[in-house]
């Protein structure tokens, strides 16, 4: 932290100034800089003027009285004006100091639960109710946003048992995307409780879901309750992530998984075709934890962890990127030439693609991740969109794999 244009008057005290004035009569506003570090090379930079002293600026100039706040990363601050004393028709002040402001516990959660990343769970599941919609007819309003609700809390509690097993096994540090416990943003008893608490939550869902659903309840439950185990033992329990087979139970979890969850709860019936339809979706979800392995593939390697970008190195990693990326769209631009021109609608999103190509290749990962799951948002949109347009007989297996 850097102080300018500061004196000091008493050495008991932590911070003090004195006022430059022009004259006697007419005191002159201190003016205070001071540098806050954002991140670990960057500095943000404010002016302050002290609460108590008179001076010919406008109201519109003045900070406002007392504190003001500034906000980064990790935490706020105020100034506080300890004690002020007035002599010579001047005042000095003394202990001009710092107190930190705690940021509310709301914020504090929100940042714990990576809701960034929520694409992955919402997208499959839309994507399983318009598959229910265009094979069978059926799509009942409260039973989507109960599943999506449903998927969320789960997929909340996995990136919360995330954080918490990371910390533990010490392979997030300060240079890491997911800083919860490193910064002691929270604590991990706190993490903990949250985890167990949209686990809970999850059932509540799955319950609510399952009165509401025309499916049998032991055929939901099963495919519930490996989403269940899977978002825990991706680094909880059998720590999967850490054997390199994360990738392949994102893939399973995130695709056709929940795409046939969604399907199930809609029409009550088994069917292979959110498990083919899932395939692209998955793979672009892939891309997300894919691009967050290569990211942090040295800290990982550091603490003993073995992912899928650390076997494949750096250029295999790149190789698989890129893999994950454009077959999607590979897909999407054969059916629309071969069957409906509808699945040519995704494809618009590619665009997009090239630049998070470049990023990767160039080693640019710190925001990869962020971008990609923006980019699932977009196409897995788009995607569903094409499907709700076509027509049933136009697109591939759609009516004879049921």
């Amino acid at each position: 932290m850097n102080i300018t244009n500061l004196t000091t008057l008493d050495q008991k005290t932590d911070v003090t100034g004195t006022l430059c004035c022009n004259d006697s009569t007419q005191p002159r506003v201190p003016h205070v800089k001071i540098q806050l570090p954002l991140i670990e090379t960057a500095t943000q930079t404010e002016e302050w003027i002290p609460t108590g002293f008179q001076s010919n600026v406008s109201s519109s100039e003045k900070p406002p009285p007392f504190e003001r706040k500034i906000t980064n990363n990790i935490d706020s601050y105020s100034m506080f004006e300890d004690t002020m004393s007035t002599s010579n028709n001047h005042k000095d002040f003394r202990n001009f100091r710092f107190i930190p402001i705690k940021k509310g516990k709301l914020s504090k959660y929100l940042i714990a639960l990576r809701p960034w990343s929520f694409t992955a769970s919402i997208t499959p599941v839309a994507l399983g109710s318009c598959l229910a919609y265009k094979t069978q007819g059926v799509f009942n309003i409260s039973i989507f946003f109960a599943a999506i609700v449903t998927a969320l809390c789960v997929h909340a509690a996995g990136n919360l048992v995330n954080t918490y097993f990371d910390f533990v096994k010490g392979i997030d540090n300060k240079k890491s995307d997911d800083r919860t416990l490193v910064d002691n943003i929270l604590l991990p008893n706190d993490v903990v409780t949250l985890g167990a608490m949209f686990y809970v939550a999850g059932c509540v869902g799955f319950m609510l879901l399952n009165i509401m659903s025309p499916a049998k309840m032991e055929h939901l439950a099963l495919i519930y309750f490996c989403g269940l185990s899977s978002s825990f033992f991706y680094t909880g329990g059998l720590g999967l992530k850490y054997i390199a087979l994360g990738d392949l139970l994102i893939v399973l979890t995130f695709g056709p998984l929940t795409v046939v969850f969604s399907y199930l709860s809609q029409t009550g019936q088994l069917s292979l075709t959110p498990l083919i339809y899932a395939i692209p979706l998955a793979l672009n979800t892939e891309a997300i934890l894919h691009s967050n392995n290569t990211r942090d593939m040295e800290s990982d390697r550091l603490a003993g962890a073995l992912t899928v970008a650390i076997i494949l190195g750096k250029t295999g990693s790149y190789c698989l990127f890129c893999f994950l990326l454009f077959v999607p769209y590979i897909v999407y631009i054969i059916v629309g030439l071969n069957y409906s021109p509808w699945m040519l609608l995704p494809a618009i999103s590619i665009f997009s693609v090239f630049a998070l190509e470049k990023d990767f290749r160039r080693g640019n990962l710190d925001t990869v991740p962020h971008q990609v799951a923006r980019l699932n948002l977009i196409m897995g949109s788009l995607y569903i969109a094409a499907i709700y347009l076509a027509h049933p007989d136009t697109l591939p297996s759609l009516t004879h794999l049921n």
